[in-house]
């Protein structure tokens, strides 16, 4: 899953030029700070990481969460929570709050 939105992120900072997104680390921070891309970035960014995920393993999944965008804890504010909030977004939960099988062992196979 790091390298799905490593790759994402590197092609988006190819328009963008963020400097700290130039190497991408779990640490490198997203969202919410100082050195952080804006909210319509943030959002094409999620956009792409779902499409990425769609191709790759045919996962539907919502990644701009009002609900999360208002935690304390953001799971925008660096690549290791937002891959960390994929995961658990894939792995907890189908459309109707449920987890499913299917979703788990696509998310495993991401992930490794």
């Amino acid at each position: 899953m790091f390298a799905l939105v490593a790759t994402a992120i590197h092609d988006l900072n190819e328009e963008l030029e963020y400097p700290t997104l130039a190497h991408v680390t779990e640490d490198t921070p997203i969202f919410g700070g100082e050195d952080s891309i804006d909210s319509l970035s943030l959002v094409r960014l999620l956009v792409d990481v779902e499409s990425r995920l769609m191709t790759a393993c045919s996962l539907p999944i919502s990644l701009a969460d009002e609900k999360a965008m208002s935690w304390h804890n953001s799971p925008y504010r660096t690549v290791g929570t937002l891959v960390d909030f994929i995961v658990s977004k894939l792995t907890n939960e189908s459309d109707d709050g449920s987890a499913t099988n299917e979703n788990e062992t696509a998310a495993r196979a991401v992930t490794h």
